[in-house]
């Protein structure tokens, strides 16, 4: 049915990483070029430019989304002791990842020569925010997916001392 998925895995790369977390909070970008191999060889690759917008899984606080209880409480009583528990617990949305896309350019039968125009070009910029992947011919997707789960996964140390910084998770 096709190659296993681990060296669909080892055969994306990260050829340019970024260093910066991702938000605990709210949305962030990953900005990125995706350099795909070409199909027959001596064919020109396709480069395209585009973001991953990850949304964390947003803290629901009884400042920003009061839960409703049903059959519980008599309308009035004992909401002082409600809103007290629950400034003190927290509860976690799913996280959404959204890819974006721009089109494709075919500038090169190089992988490697386009990678290396790209990174001269980002080093000129001082554009530290836009990581270079690449794919074999019908992966691209696979490498963004890799760049993704990798951001996250670096940024959870972060992400979750910052939770308990402001309070939401117990400290060790």
């Amino acid at each position: 049915m096709g190659r296993p998925f681990r060296s669909i895995w080892d055969a994306v790369r990260i050829e340019r990483g970024v260093d910066y977390g991702l938000f605990t909070f709210g949305t962030s970008d990953l900005p990125y070029f995706l350099v795909v191999d070409s199909k027959e060889d001596g064919d020109p690759v396709d480069v395209s430019r585009g973001e991953v917008k990850v949304t964390r899984p947003m803290v629901i606080t009884p400042y920003n989304a009061r839960p409703e209880f049903r059959n519980f409480f008599e309308e009035g009583d004992d909401e002082g002791m409600i809103d007290f528990l629950l400034a003190r617990t927290a509860g976690f949305s799913h996280l959404q990842l959204e890819r974006q896309s721009g089109p494709s350019k075919l500038v090169s039968d190089s992988v490697e020569e386009v990678v290396a125009r790209l990174n001269r070009q980002l080093n000129d910029q001082e554009e530290d925010r836009v990581a270079i992947l690449t794919a074999p011919h019908g992966l691209g997707r696979f490498a963004v997916l890799k760049y993704t789960i990798r951001r996250i996964m670096e940024s959870a140390p972060g992400n979750i001392q910052e939770l308990r910084e402001k309070g939401f998770l117990p400290e060790d």
